[in-house]
């Protein structure tokens, strides 16, 4: 069946019913996404398909999450290659609204606050961001509710019986603080969803995927490939349950002129707070999350690296 696209809500709602119908699906996923599709996005959509009857993927650009006008200008708009990409996945139908179908009194005056979570790493960076992203996250969400047959109903469950629809969003491992906030968004608030972590997407050569990639040189993009060998570096110490000795991590990235590091940190995967020192100097145990952030050239990367001894 050939991938279904719609640009309001209520065509939205109306096309969910109706493939949840013929399908006699009993769970939909949602797939958010701001288009410029890569295969970290395809993971997203293939891990939805295999594992709900129904999934919805959204391309929207949104403007909230931009602190610079020129940064949402130069944000690559490639709708035709992700529908492509996201029919070949198998996935049933794609929202692409207007700005005027998601804000349509223009900047909404009721945002989601992202926190004291919201404001270190990314957020010390790029202040507003995550506030502008959990807003949308919020909203897609709430419109991405799997629709009942029920005319007007957009009823839903979340793996607790009674024979309406399951709902799950799918969202990648690599924007690490994104997805933590949106759990705890979805927690805190009772959002009627469950979240779904998908696993990093890497290049053969070990830099993870992102839109971004494309605005690199052959130059720039050989010399982010430090961020990633930074990371294995903690991890192999992890591994081995060594110290992880962060500051040789530290000096492989400012090795390479090209980089201009923000931060490589060890945090607690969950909180996303720094462990204690003593991982630095005594032999590392547990779980932990190595995150770093950099610019190289005129495009800022993010990447992070689960560790585990």
């Amino acid at each position: 069946m050939a991938i279904r696209l719609v640009t309001t809500a209520a065509s939205l709602r109306a096309q969910s019913r109706l493939l949840l119908t013929q399908k006699e699906g009993s769970s939909q996923g949602l797939v958010p996404t701001m288009g410029a599709l890569h295969e970290g996005h395809a993971r997203l959509a293939r891990t939805a398909v295999e594992q709900n009857d129904v999934v919805v993927a959204s391309i929207f650009v949104n403007p909230l999450q931009f602190g610079d006008a020129a940064d949402l200008d130069r944000y690559p708009r490639t709708l035709q290659d992700d529908l492509a990409l996201l029919e070949a996945q198998g996935v049933d139908l794609v929202f692409a609204p207007s700005l005027e179908e998601m804000y349509p009194d223009g900047q909404p005056t009721v945002r989601i606050t992202s926190g004291r979570l919201g404001e270190k790493w990314e957020g010390a960076s790029r202040p507003g961001h995550f506030d502008g992203a959990l807003t949308v996250v919020a909203k897609l969400l709430h419109l991405g509710i799997p629709a009942t047959g029920l005319p007007g109903a957009n009823a839903f469950v979340t793996g607790s019986g009674g024979g309406l629809p399951a709902y799950r969003a799918y969202f990648g491992q690599k924007d690490a603080q994104q997805l933590a906030l949106v759990r705890q968004m979805v927690a805190d608030l009772n959002f009627p969803v469950e979240i779904v972590g998908v696993p990093t997407i890497r290049s053969a050569d070990g830099l993870a995927l992102s839109s971004r990639n494309r605005f690199l040189s052959a130059e720039e993009r050989e010399a982010a490939l430090v961020l990633s060998r930074a990371l294995r570096l903690l991890e192999e110490r992890a591994n081995a349950r060594k110290p992880l000795e962060v500051e040789s991590a530290l000096a492989l990235i400012e090795s390479q002129p090209l980089v201009e590091l923000d931060y490589l940190e060890v945090v607690d995967p969950r909180t996303l707070e720094p462990l204690a020192e003593n991982c630095r100097e005594t032999p590392f145990r547990g779980e932990a999350l190595a995150i770093v952030a950099a610019k190289v050239g005129p495009v800022r990367l993010i990447d992070n690296l689960p560790l585990s001894s």
